[in-house]
Protein backbone atom coordinates (compact mmCIF):
# COMPACT_ATOMS: atom_id res chain seq x y z
CA UNK A 1 0.00 0.00 0.00
CA UNK A 2 2.83 2.36 0.86
CA UNK A 3 4.49 1.61 -2.49
CA UNK A 4 1.32 2.39 -4.43
CA UNK A 5 0.86 5.62 -2.47
CA UNK A 6 4.41 6.74 -3.36
CA UNK A 7 3.88 5.81 -7.00
CA UNK A 8 0.63 7.74 -7.25
CA UNK A 9 2.23 10.78 -5.59
CA UNK A 10 5.05 10.64 -8.16
CA UNK A 11 2.60 10.63 -11.06
CA UNK A 12 0.52 13.38 -9.44
CA UNK A 13 3.66 15.54 -9.35
CA UNK A 14 4.03 15.00 -13.09
CA UNK A 15 0.44 16.13 -13.63
CA UNK A 16 0.84 19.17 -11.36
CA UNK A 17 4.00 20.19 -13.20
CA UNK A 18 2.20 19.81 -16.51
CA UNK A 19 -0.83 21.80 -15.33
CA UNK A 20 1.47 24.57 -14.05
CA UNK A 21 3.25 24.86 -17.39
CA UNK A 22 -0.08 24.66 -19.21
CA UNK A 23 -1.54 27.49 -17.13
CA UNK A 24 1.62 29.58 -17.59
CA UNK A 25 1.55 29.00 -21.35
CA UNK A 26 -2.09 30.08 -21.60
CA UNK A 27 -1.35 33.15 -19.49
CA UNK A 28 1.60 34.17 -21.68
CA UNK A 29 -0.42 33.61 -24.87
CA UNK A 30 -3.48 35.53 -23.68
CA UNK A 31 -1.85 38.30 -21.63
CA UNK A 32 1.88 38.27 -22.41
CA UNK A 33 2.30 41.92 -21.41
CA UNK A 34 1.48 41.40 -17.73
CA UNK A 35 3.62 38.25 -17.66
CA UNK A 36 6.66 40.16 -18.95
CA UNK A 37 6.00 42.94 -16.41
CA UNK A 38 6.08 40.30 -13.67
CA UNK A 39 9.57 39.25 -14.84
CA UNK A 40 10.80 42.81 -14.40
CA UNK A 41 14.45 43.17 -15.47
CA UNK A 42 14.42 39.73 -17.07
CA UNK A 43 11.67 40.65 -19.53
CA UNK A 44 14.16 41.91 -22.09
CA UNK A 45 16.43 38.89 -22.15
CA UNK A 46 15.26 37.50 -25.48
CA UNK A 47 11.98 36.11 -24.14
CA UNK A 48 10.43 36.47 -27.58
CA UNK A 49 13.07 34.38 -29.34
CA UNK A 50 10.57 31.53 -29.29
CA UNK A 51 6.87 31.62 -28.61
CA UNK A 52 7.11 30.89 -24.92
CA UNK A 53 3.37 30.55 -24.51
CA UNK A 54 2.84 27.80 -27.06
CA UNK A 55 6.03 26.04 -25.95
CA UNK A 56 4.81 25.88 -22.34
CA UNK A 57 1.37 24.71 -23.46
CA UNK A 58 2.88 21.90 -25.53
CA UNK A 59 5.21 20.72 -22.76
CA UNK A 60 2.42 21.04 -20.19
CA UNK A 61 0.06 18.87 -22.25
CA UNK A 62 2.74 16.20 -22.65
CA UNK A 63 3.45 16.14 -18.90
CA UNK A 64 -0.26 15.98 -18.03
CA UNK A 65 -0.81 13.09 -20.44
CA UNK A 66 2.22 11.24 -19.06
CA UNK A 67 1.00 11.81 -15.51
CA UNK A 68 -2.46 10.49 -16.41
CA UNK A 69 -0.89 7.48 -18.09
CA UNK A 70 1.17 6.70 -14.99
CA UNK A 71 -1.77 7.24 -12.63
CA UNK A 72 -4.00 4.98 -14.69
CA UNK A 73 -1.31 2.32 -14.78
CA UNK A 74 -0.83 2.44 -11.00
CA UNK A 75 -4.54 2.67 -10.17
CA UNK A 76 -5.59 -0.14 -12.50
CA UNK A 77 -2.43 -2.09 -11.73
CA UNK A 78 -1.87 -2.41 -15.47
CA UNK A 79 1.56 -3.69 -16.46
CA UNK A 80 0.87 -2.61 -20.04
CA UNK A 81 0.27 1.05 -19.08
CA UNK A 82 3.24 1.08 -16.71
CA UNK A 83 5.52 -0.34 -19.40
CA UNK A 84 4.20 2.21 -21.89
CA UNK A 85 4.92 5.03 -19.41
CA UNK A 86 8.41 3.67 -18.77
CA UNK A 87 9.11 3.34 -22.52
CA UNK A 88 8.02 6.90 -23.31
CA UNK A 89 10.11 8.41 -20.50
CA UNK A 90 13.08 6.26 -21.56
CA UNK A 91 12.82 7.47 -25.16
CA UNK A 92 12.64 11.10 -24.00
CA UNK A 93 15.61 10.56 -21.67
CA UNK A 94 17.74 8.94 -24.39
CA UNK A 95 16.86 11.74 -26.82
CA UNK A 96 17.88 14.39 -24.27
CA UNK A 97 21.17 12.63 -23.50
CA UNK A 98 21.91 12.23 -27.21
CA UNK A 99 21.16 15.91 -27.85
CA UNK A 100 23.40 16.90 -24.93
CA UNK A 101 26.27 14.73 -26.17
CA UNK A 102 25.98 16.15 -29.68
CA UNK A 103 25.83 19.71 -28.35
CA UNK A 104 28.81 19.30 -26.00
CA UNK A 105 31.12 16.84 -27.75
CA UNK A 106 30.21 17.64 -31.33
CA UNK A 107 29.45 21.34 -31.18
CA UNK A 108 30.79 21.85 -34.71
CA UNK A 109 28.42 19.13 -35.96
CA UNK A 110 25.49 20.77 -34.16
CA UNK A 111 26.52 24.14 -35.59
CA UNK A 112 26.57 22.61 -39.08
CA UNK A 113 23.02 21.31 -38.66
CA UNK A 114 21.77 24.70 -37.45
CA UNK A 115 23.67 26.51 -40.17
CA UNK A 116 22.13 24.24 -42.83
CA UNK A 117 18.71 25.42 -41.66
CA UNK A 118 19.45 29.06 -40.84
CA UNK A 119 21.53 30.16 -43.84
CA UNK A 120 19.00 29.20 -46.57
CA UNK A 121 16.22 30.76 -44.49
CA UNK A 122 18.12 34.06 -44.27
CA UNK A 123 19.11 33.98 -47.93
CA UNK A 124 15.73 33.08 -49.39
CA UNK A 125 12.94 33.69 -46.86
CA UNK A 126 13.99 36.66 -44.72
CA UNK A 127 11.92 39.69 -45.71
CA UNK A 128 9.32 37.69 -47.62
CA UNK A 129 8.20 35.02 -45.14
CA UNK A 130 6.52 36.86 -42.21
CA UNK A 131 7.21 34.06 -39.69
CA UNK A 132 10.93 33.77 -40.52
CA UNK A 133 11.27 37.56 -40.67
CA UNK A 134 9.59 38.08 -37.28
CA UNK A 135 11.66 35.38 -35.56
CA UNK A 136 14.96 36.75 -36.86
CA UNK A 137 14.04 40.41 -36.32
CA UNK A 138 13.11 39.69 -32.71
CA UNK A 139 16.23 37.57 -32.17
CA UNK A 140 18.61 40.14 -33.68
CA UNK A 141 16.93 43.04 -31.89
CA UNK A 142 16.84 41.40 -28.45
CA UNK A 143 20.29 39.80 -28.59
CA UNK A 144 21.97 42.68 -30.48
CA UNK A 145 23.34 40.31 -33.12
CA UNK A 146 23.26 39.92 -36.89
CA UNK A 147 22.39 36.78 -38.84
CA UNK A 148 23.53 33.30 -37.89
CA UNK A 149 27.27 33.82 -38.49
CA UNK A 150 27.37 37.58 -39.17
CA UNK A 151 26.28 40.11 -41.79
CA UNK A 152 27.58 37.90 -44.63
CA UNK A 153 24.48 35.70 -44.24
CA UNK A 154 22.53 38.54 -45.88
CA UNK A 155 25.02 39.35 -48.64
CA UNK A 156 23.49 38.22 -51.93
CA UNK A 157 20.20 37.43 -50.22
CA UNK A 158 16.74 38.11 -51.58
CA UNK A 159 16.29 40.79 -48.93
CA UNK A 160 19.44 42.66 -50.00
CA UNK A 161 18.44 42.59 -53.67
CA UNK A 162 14.93 43.84 -52.97
CA UNK A 163 16.20 46.67 -50.74
CA UNK A 164 18.87 48.14 -52.98
CA UNK A 165 21.84 46.48 -51.27
CA UNK A 166 20.69 47.37 -47.75
CA UNK A 167 20.99 44.83 -44.93
CA UNK A 168 18.84 44.56 -41.77
CA UNK A 169 19.43 47.54 -39.42
CA UNK A 170 20.65 45.20 -36.64
CA UNK A 171 23.77 44.45 -38.71
CA UNK A 172 25.07 48.02 -38.21
CA UNK A 173 25.95 49.67 -34.91
CA UNK A 174 23.88 52.68 -35.92
CA UNK A 175 20.86 50.32 -36.05
CA UNK A 176 19.32 52.37 -38.83
CA UNK A 177 18.64 52.14 -42.55
CA UNK A 178 20.24 52.03 -44.98
CA UNK A 179 22.78 49.54 -43.60
CA UNK A 180 25.23 48.75 -46.38
CA UNK A 181 27.53 45.73 -46.48
CA UNK A 182 30.55 48.03 -45.99
CA UNK A 183 28.96 49.65 -42.94
CA UNK A 184 28.07 46.22 -41.56
CA UNK A 185 31.66 45.04 -42.06
CA UNK A 186 32.99 48.06 -40.15
CA UNK A 187 30.44 47.52 -37.39
CA UNK A 188 31.48 43.86 -36.89
CA UNK A 189 28.22 42.97 -35.13
CA UNK A 190 28.48 39.48 -33.68
CA UNK A 191 26.48 36.59 -35.17
CA UNK A 192 23.54 35.28 -33.15
CA UNK A 193 24.94 31.74 -32.86
CA UNK A 194 28.14 32.93 -31.15
CA UNK A 195 26.13 35.24 -28.93
CA UNK A 196 23.85 32.41 -27.79
CA UNK A 197 26.87 30.18 -27.12
CA UNK A 198 28.49 32.87 -24.96
CA UNK A 199 25.22 33.38 -23.07
CA UNK A 200 24.94 29.64 -22.40
CA UNK A 201 28.54 29.52 -21.16
CA UNK A 202 27.88 32.45 -18.82
CA UNK A 203 24.85 30.64 -17.38
CA UNK A 204 26.29 27.13 -17.58
CA UNK A 205 25.55 26.42 -13.91
CA UNK A 206 21.86 27.28 -14.29
CA UNK A 207 21.51 25.32 -17.54
CA UNK A 208 23.35 22.35 -16.00
CA UNK A 209 21.23 22.46 -12.86
CA UNK A 210 17.97 22.49 -14.82
CA UNK A 211 19.17 19.64 -17.04
CA UNK A 212 20.28 17.60 -14.00
CA UNK A 213 16.94 18.21 -12.25
CA UNK A 214 14.96 17.07 -15.28
CA UNK A 215 17.20 14.01 -15.65
CA UNK A 216 16.80 13.05 -11.98
CA UNK A 217 13.01 13.40 -12.24
CA UNK A 218 12.92 11.18 -15.32
CA UNK A 219 15.18 8.55 -13.76
CA UNK A 220 13.04 8.54 -10.61
CA UNK A 221 9.87 8.11 -12.68
CA UNK A 222 11.40 5.23 -14.66
CA UNK A 223 12.70 3.56 -11.50
CA UNK A 224 9.37 3.76 -9.70
CA UNK A 225 7.35 2.54 -12.68
CA UNK A 226 9.71 -0.38 -13.37
CA UNK A 227 9.83 -1.33 -9.68
CA UNK A 228 6.04 -1.37 -9.59
CA UNK A 229 5.93 -3.30 -12.86
CA UNK A 230 8.26 -6.00 -11.52
CA UNK A 231 6.40 -6.34 -8.21
CA UNK A 232 2.88 -6.13 -9.58
CA UNK A 233 2.48 -9.90 -9.64
CA UNK A 234 3.28 -10.09 -5.93
CA UNK A 235 0.77 -7.31 -5.27
CA UNK A 236 -1.97 -9.19 -7.15
CA UNK A 237 -1.16 -12.47 -5.38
Amino acid sequence: DMLFTIVKCDYILWKLGGLTLLAMGIWVSVDGGSFLKLLGPFSGQGMQFVNVGFFCIAIGIVLVLLGLLGCCGAHKESKCLLLTFFSIILIIFIAEVAAGVVALAYSSFAEGILRAWATPALKNDYGSDPVVTKIWNTTMSELKCCGFTNYTDFVGSKFEKENGGSLPPSCCWTNSTPCSADEAERSSVQGCFEHILETLKEHANIVGGIAAGIGILEIAAMTVSMYLYCHLDNRVN
